[in-house]
């Protein structure tokens, strides 16, 4: 499942960058501005003189896809992770048992003394 959730966000990281571009190409009302700037004028060469209807369409089907993937992509992580959770969560848990030994010196094993300060190195002002 994860495998098609990737590729899905791969095929809608690629919808945003052709959405931003069909935006950033189109004219905009008045005829001046980003949309002249960033190519409208090419993209009446290259479409002919109809662009404005081709450049709307391509709009419209590059959003309805984004939103749908987008809505895909939401349901998706939702099923993953209702899964992952009802399976004993997403990473193994690990308990390690407290032994009461360990806590306490055994009886063979006394522990370890602390050194005692050496009067030499204790200076007095």
């Amino acid at each position: 499942m994860s495998i098609i959730l990737g590729i899905c966000t791969f095929v809608l990281i690629l919808t945003s960058a052709i959405l931003i571009l069909l935006v950033l190409a189109q004219k905009a009302k008045a005829d001046g501005g980003m949309g002249a700037a960033m190519g409208g004028g090419m993209a009446e060469a290259t479409f002919g003189a109809d662009t404005g209807n081709v450049l709307s369409k391509a709009t419209i089907n590059a959003s309805i896809v984004f939103f749908v993937l987008s809505f895909a992509l939401y349901l998706g992580r939702i099923y993953e992770g209702k899964h992952a959770s009802a399976s004993g969560g997403a990473l193994p848990s690990i308990s390690v048992p407290v032994s009461a030994t360990a806590s306490k010196p055994q009886a063979g094993n006394p522990a370890p003394a602390k050194a005692a300060p050496t009067p030499a190195s204790s200076t007095k002002p």
